[in-house]
């Protein structure tokens, strides 16, 4: 973890202002602009990128993909830029949390890999890549996102240690045990093999 040196009072307003950014549903807002209809009654009923894609609109699904990674990554330079370090971290943990749980929409949102995606690109960009590379790699050889997902935050922890970057080790290891606490369901399926693969159309 880096060095605690803001104020409590300021880490706890980076926090909220993280949170909602995170909680911005941007998934509900794209598929509205499509015309997609209400994303929540739709295939598995998330917000994220990858149950946008299962209406076949693949623009939407990209647009939905950028915002929510782009929450995590902008709530972490603001609160770098702005205060420091540990504020990164906490705004970037906020905002995935927002994501997972937003206000906006009764606590009930995403799985977060997307704004987790961004949050680790923002703190520490080659820890950000290799997330991104096992994600990649595991999707285009299994075609399920749940499992690529799963596979590239267990992972994170290790890269982070192998990278030398002792000071996101512990962020990352939470957001892993998130990530999985989120898949629940995916792990039931996954188990079950009726988990469904990337670009099935609901």
């Amino acid at each position: 973890m880096p060095d605690l040196t803001s104020a409590p009072l300021t880490l706890v307003l980076v926090a909220l202002a993280g949170y909602l950014l995170g909680s911005i549903p941007f998934g509900i807002v794209m598929a509205r602009l499509f015309g997609l209809g209400d994303l929540r009654t739709i295939g598995s009923g998330n917000i994220g990128a990858t149950n946008v894609l299962r209406t076949g609109n693949k623009l939407a699904a990209f647009l939905t993909l950028i915002l929510d990674a782009g929450k995590g990554g902008i709530a972490v330079i603001v609160a770098r830029m702005l205060v420091g370090e540990d504020a990164a971290q906490m705004a970037g943990f906020a905002a995935f949390l927002g994501h997972c749980y937003p206000v906006f929409l009764g606590f009930k949102g995403g799985k977060g890999v997307a704004t987790w995606i961004g949050t680790l690109l923002a703190l520490a960009w080659p820890l950000g890549l290799a997330a991104c590379g096992i994600w990649l790699a595991a999707a285009v050889l299994m075609r399920i996102s749940s499992l690529a997902a799963l596979l590239a935050a267990a992972l994170s922890p290790l890269w982070a240690y192998m990278l030398g970057l002792p000071h996101v080790l512990a962020l990352s290891a939470a957001l892993a045990l998130l990530i999985f606490y989120r898949h629940r369901s995916n792990i039931s399926r996954l188990i079950a093999g009726d988990e469904p693969r990337i670009g099935k159309k609901s």
